[in-house]
């Protein structure tokens, strides 16, 4: 049998190859931002595939190259979320900064814009309601993010500035749930408080995610902190 010999690219044509594989990736990302636009100004349900290419400047069937449906472009969100959150991570690791400091900001971090607008998360409230393969899709993105949430739990659980006494996993969760919550509500005012909805719902977290004595029990029922409202 001949001994496999590995294709070499020359200079020349691998210059054409990385001239189209940057084409190709600033097409993919007009039609992100112009979807993301869009479901900004007009909601999801109201923007089409149609308005989509045309604010990105490209024919109709060039979207279905890059994205399934419309759908696909909620998940192509959250994966750039969950890089947002995976540098958190990293950054969380390499620096001293204290993990309540470090928490607090990370609220305020990954509702930046886009984020940061009510139609873009109504729209993703709304992927979880869509076709079986974008759900299960989601439900796959929820995952990895509970699993970075965790890691960051268990960082501050080593450096003792997390309570120890209940599984990071658990606290993970309810750290998700609130965040997640806070915006849920908020989206349905779409006003300018979310950052401080996120600030009074973290600092009700806190009081619960601070180490305890030996001598203190966890408490029985916890407070709707999803919900809570700014402080006037």
């Amino acid at each position: 049998m001949p001994k496999y010999k590995p294709h070499r690219v020359s200079p020349d044509s691998a210059a054409p190859a990385d001239r189209r594989q940057r084409r190709s990736a600033d097409i993919r990302e007009r039609l992100f931002r112009a979807a993301l636009n869009l479901f900004a100004e007009k909601g999801f349900t109201e923007t089409t595939v149609k308005d989509i290419t045309n604010a990105a400047d490209v024919g109709k069937g060039t979207f279905f190259n890059y994205f399934p449906s419309k759908d696909h472009i909620l998940l192509a969100f959250g994966e750039m979320q969950l890089g947002k959150l995976q540098e958190a991570v990293n950054h969380a690791r390499s620096s001293n900064e204290p993990m309540p400091q470090f928490l607090r900001g990370l609220g305020v971090r990954m509702t930046q814009e886009p984020t940061r607008n009510p139609e873009i998360i109504r729209a993703l409230l709304q992927a979880y309601l869509s076709t079986s393969q974008v759900r299960e899709a989601m439900i796959d993105l929820q995952t990895r993010v509970h699993a970075l949430h965790t890691q960051m739990i268990q960082l501050g659980q080593e450096r003792g500035e997390i309570r120890s006494d209940l599984p990071a996993s658990d606290i993970a969760h309810v750290f998700r749930q609130t965040i997640f919550g806070t915006l849920l509500i908020w989206s349905l005012y779409g006003d300018a408080t979310l950052h401080a909805r996120i600030e009074n719902a973290f600092s009700v977290l806190w009081s619960g995610l601070t180490p305890r004595s030996k001598n203190e029990s966890a408490p029985t029922s916890s407070s709707s902190s999803g919900s809570a409202e700014p402080r006037k």
